[in-house]
């Protein structure tokens, strides 16, 4: 096996983490409203809380990964993150929850910006959207392998316990990586010369001595459209990560069983759609170029996940119901590598910094659709609404491809 195919095995494991440390909360939701009285609208703003932190610290720690290597970075990330994990097992109330979940996404929110630059610095130009499709692939069967892991673990030790457990193997993942991962191929121990050549001289990344300025992201309307793009594509997502148990569970009254199996049908689709949507852009960058191949792909899953929202939304019959929100994933993940191969494109070396301003629109949107989803079912009573709100994002964010360029490097100027 290639060294490269070896890091990227450690960002699979990686991604799978990170999403069984955040769906948890969506498996266990039904037992910490019930063991501390929360309603689904304060259970929002605990939700709310780990998304909006999230999506502060993006471009802290993208920027911070582009200056001092996805080395140091991720196993501070990660080892933060897993304390807090592991610290929500003794939450006693709505408050403690919303403090414990915003340090949570604190610690997660340097995740996949700084995955972005292992693939940029890894991985040579034509393989870097189907790197994306895999890590993301993981993130998805980590979701699908939460509530069969969990649920027991649940029945037979209590929720806490799910926390602990997995706030344990987040540390030891951080150890391994430290003790072994180089920021660098040309630093890492056991990797063939050719291997290096292979991948320095094909990657997206040159050595420059050019000078970064954040007015290069502020003033440049590539990165604004990529921005809301992500922004709106999020409301998606996070339906599935924060809410798609209680809309089963309570809101279209399907047992505990029913929403699992459900819940890990969504995410096992997703992880199809990540794999199917990287490869087919690489494939169709080579074929017809790097504007084409990514819109196509992108535009294509979000305008159909977009319908099969609406149809959701719309539709009586629980079990279609589980079926076409399963099929969303597939559709919606389609764009997902693209959208972070699509930072590498236009970022190359600052590839952290554009996936991490990406990510901060997306999370953003993650912070809003929890929260409205909260408020709206709480008053309203209706879990659908939100489906079809969020049905009308996706028309959005797919027809913000066409603002978007992968082509458009940023323009950074020369070392002042």
């Amino acid at each position: 096996m290639k060294t490269r195919h070896k890091v990227l095995s450690a960002l699979f494991l990686l991604s799978i983490i990170t999403y069984l440390d955040r769906v948890c909360m969506n498996v266990v939701s039904k037992y910490i409203k019930e063991d501390l009285s929360i309603n689904n609208q304060q259970f929002g703003y605990i939700l709310g809380a780990f998304s909006l932190a999230y999506a502060l610290f993006e471009i802290p720690t993208g920027a911070m990964g582009d200056r001092i290597g996805s080395r140091k970075v991720l196993t501070r990330v990660v080892l933060w993150w897993s304390g807090f994990t592991a610290l929500t097992a003794v939450g006693y109330n709505y408050i403690y929850l919303v403090i414990i979940r915003f340090f949570f996404g604190a610690g997660e929110a340097g995740a996949y910006p700084n995955a972005s630059i292992v693939i940029a610095r890894w991985f040579p130009a034509v393989e870097v959207a189907r790197a994306q499709a895999v890590i993301w692939a993981a993130g998805r069967l980590g979701g699908a392998l939460t509530p069969f892991l969990v649920i027991p673990l649940v029945h037979r030790l209590g929720w806490q316990m799910a926390f602990v457990a997995l706030g344990l193997v987040g540390v030891c993942w951080a150890i391994g990586w430290y003790s072994w991962y180089r920021d660098t191929p040309s630093e890492m121990k056991n990797i063939s010369q050719e291997e290096v050549e292979e991948i320095e001289s094909k990657r997206k990344i040159k050595a420059s001595e050019h000078h970064f300025s954040w007015q290069t992201i502020i003033k440049n309307p590539n990165i604004w459209a990529l921005m809301l793009m992500c922004h709106l594509f999020f409301y998606a997502s996070y339906f599935f990560t924060n809410w798609s148990n209680t809309y089963f569970i309570e809101g279209r009254g399907m047992t505990e069983d029913q929403s699992k199996n459900f819940i890990s049908l969504s995410y096992v689709l997703g992880a199809i759609g990540c794999i199917i949507g990287g490869f087919l852009s690489d494939f169709l960058v080579k074929k017809y170029g790097l504007s084409f191949g990514r819109r196509a792909v992108a535009m294509g899953g979000l305008g159909l996940s977009s319908i099969l929202f609406l149809s959701a939304g719309l539709t009586e019959n629980n079990d279609l119901v589980g079926y076409l929100l399963a099929l969303c994933v597939l559709t919606k993940d389609l764009a997902l590598p693209v959208a972070f191969a699509t930072c590498v494109d236009i970022g190359k070396k600052y590839s952290g910094t554009v996936a991490g301003t990406m990510n901060f629109a997306g999370q953003l949107g993650g912070f809003f659709i929890t929260i409205i989803f909260g408020i709206m079912v709480e008053q309203t009573h209706n879990f659908n609404y939100p489906l079809i709100l969020i049905s009308g994002c996706l028309v959005i964010s797919a027809l913000m491809w066409l603002k978007i360029d992968p082509s458009k490097d940023l323009q950074i100027s020369s070392g002042e």
